[in-house]
């Protein structure tokens, strides 16, 4: 798919994690694999290889799509709704 096609990536302004942790996991004592951060509200949570998939349940419960990696290094943003990587 073209990105250019997803609104949601268009429309997204970059929020930076503000710290290198999922929320939740921590919470709960649990761990985790890599890190998104949601475009939306700026919450940093884990990834779908993590055992409890923070970030995608995170999208879908409140509608936020859009999510970039919050690893070291990596510069792309992820739409759930389309399915849509776009590295910057």
């Amino acid at each position: 798919m073209n990105f250019g096609s997803c609104e949601h990536i268009r429309n997204a302004e970059r929020k930076e994690s503000k710290a290198y942790e999922c929320e939740e996991c921590v919470k709960s004592s649990d761990r985790w694999v890599h890190l998104r951060t949601c475009q939306e509200c700026g919450v940093t949570l884990c990834c779908d290889s993590s055992p409890n998939k923070h970030a995608s349940s995170h999208a879908k419960s409140h509608e936020h799509p859009v999510v970039v990696s919050a690893e070291p290094g990596e510069n792309w943003m992820y739409c759930y709704v389309h399915e849509t990587l776009k590295d910057s």
